[in-house]
């Protein structure tokens, strides 16, 4: 008779868009694989950001419907930066969630059992937890395959609520950071999305004939947008920004500067 062998059974991680700050962002798909999801895990990232937790909260009360599934909080390691190469930080503190992500698998997720956890926005943009868990992988440590789901991005809402489209007629689109904006606008493209800038690297573009779409906490209730002229509004932007800031103790902000039309005439 010959022997049978089982395989052994492997967890599984789906990483969940959820939007970009209003509930109503989620996808079919999305609340499909939050209640496929056995374990639900929810990133904490200290007082002044609850808001952010307080968010999947609330898309997991409204749609998970499966009685048996759990949630878990976890604190996100603080990235060091001071005196650091930024590469280098960023480096490390994506180790430092590699180790949280595995000691949370190993513990909290059994062999055969599915974990979920709900990114801002979509995974692919501007988000580093697919090559977190791909590092983790790779450790080797504890064996699991992994699914992508796609979620409304921030640029998407930047767009919408701007009522924009995202390009110029048969033109491309840069997407980039305030650190590389310089780089790229308005020489080398007409349409440029900025997804991270801490030092507001728009108010060093001269170009008289840039203009400006920006927007804070889209999605949310807190939502700001100004657009306009870059060189009457940037001073609009930079006092809301701060006021903003101040207030709700954190932000979330994403431009797009454009110059030229669709059709050059």
């Amino acid at each position: 008779m010959t022997p049978s062998f089982r395989r052994p059974s492997r967890r599984h991680i789906l990483i969940i868009g959820i939007g970009a700050g209003n509930p109503e962002h989620i996808t079919v798909q999305a609340i499909n694989a939050l209640n496929r999801a056995d374990v639900l895990f929810i990133p904490t990232k200290g007082a002044k950001r609850s808001e952010l937790a307080e968010l999947r909260r609330e898309i997991c009360a409204r749609y998970v419907t499966r009685a048996d599934s759990r949630t878990i909080e976890f604190a996100v390691p603080v990235r060091r930066t001071e005196g650091r190469a930024y590469i280098e930080s960023v480096d490390d503190w994506h180790a430092s969630i590699a180790a949280t992500y595995e000691a949370l698998l190993e513990s909290e997720l059994a062999d055969g059992q599915t974990g979920a956890f709900l990114v801002w926005g979509d995974p692919m943009l501007y988000d580093s937890t697919i090559r977190i868990v791909e590092r983790v992988k790779a450790r080797g440590r504890i064996g699991f395959g992994f699914d992508v789901i796609p979620g409304i991005t921030s640029l998407q809402a930047l767009c919408a609520s701007h009522r924009i489209p995202l390009n110029l007629v048969g033109k491309p689109v840069e997407i980039t950071t305030g650190r590389r904006l310089a780089e790229s606008f308005p020489h080398r493209c007409e349409t440029a999305v900025v997804m991270l800038d801490g030092e507001q690297a728009f108010q060093k573009i001269e170009d008289p004939d840039a203009e400006i779409y920006w927007g804070a906490y889209l999605g949310s209730p807190e939502e700001i947008v100004i657009s306009g002229r870059l060189a009457d509004v940037k001073e609009e932007i930079l006092k809301t920004r701060a006021a903003a800031r101040e207030r709700v103790g954190w932000i979330m902000d994403i431009y797009l500067l454009r110059k030229g039309a669709d059709f050059d005439e």
